[in-house]
């Protein structure tokens, strides 16, 4: 889908904020490398996925895409209505039920892509301090099946921490078009968690051989 072709939406003032109070912070008091950064610098449609580890997380996804808004996925409970629902919102922020199917969250998601934005998602579904990516919510693999873009893995192999350097890694798209010619289903699902487990696991070792 071309520029031209996108529906437009309204550019939030915040996540532009946070997301420059980021970029600030990793040039300085948290530095960031990213490696592998062009990856998600294309103009089409695309899944990115990370570990999740610490609450900045969604800030070190966001701050490599450059000239586009991440539409991250986040569980219910962080926006359960009032004025916080509305700001979410504004950010584009797809709030989903993470123990249940949500049909609603699902269309949202479907939306987000069918648009050609970019969705970012965490599959552990909240914080893990042990292990990477060995724990997933399944909802993450119907999203990426059903939306046929590519699926980008995003690996931060050791907690964020201050005044020293922290590594950041981005992949390359994990295959989907060979389960997605099987069909969408449990099997083909399950199938997408374990290549999401293995691809996080090649990463990580490699991130430990540098």
């Amino acid at each position: 889908m071309s520029e031209a072709q996108k529906p437009q939406r309204k550019k939030s003032r915040l996540y532009a904020f946070l997301r420059g109070l980021g970029d600030v912070a990793f040039h300085s008091v948290l530095p960031v490398k990213y490696h592998g950064a062009e990856k998600l610098q294309g103009e089409e449609s695309f899944i990115v996925i990370g570990n999740h580890q610490c609450w900045i997380d969604p800030v070190v996804m966001a701050v490599p895409v450059k000239k586009r808004q991440i539409s991250l996925l986040a569980k219910k409970e962080i926006g359960a209505g009032g004025k916080l629902t509305k700001i979410l919102d504004n950010m584009h922020v797809v709030l989903v039920n993470r123990h249940n199917t949500d049909m609603e969250a699902m269309r949202a998601c479907m939306k987000v892509v069918r648009e050609g934005h970019i969705l970012g998602v965490f599959p552990e579904g909240t914080r893990h301090h042990k292990g990477v990516m060995e724990e997933l919510e399944t909802g993450v693999a119907m999203i990426a099946l059903r939306a046929g873009v590519p699926l980008i893995p995003m690996l931060i192999p050791q907690k964020m921490k201050f005044f020293r350097r922290n590594d950041c890694y981005v992949g390359d798209a994990i295959p989907l078009d060979d389960l997605r010619e099987k069909g969408i289903n449990k099997d083909t699902c399950q199938e997408l968690l374990q290549r999401i487990t293995a691809t996080y696991a090649q990463m990580l070792k490699a991130a430990e051989r540098k």
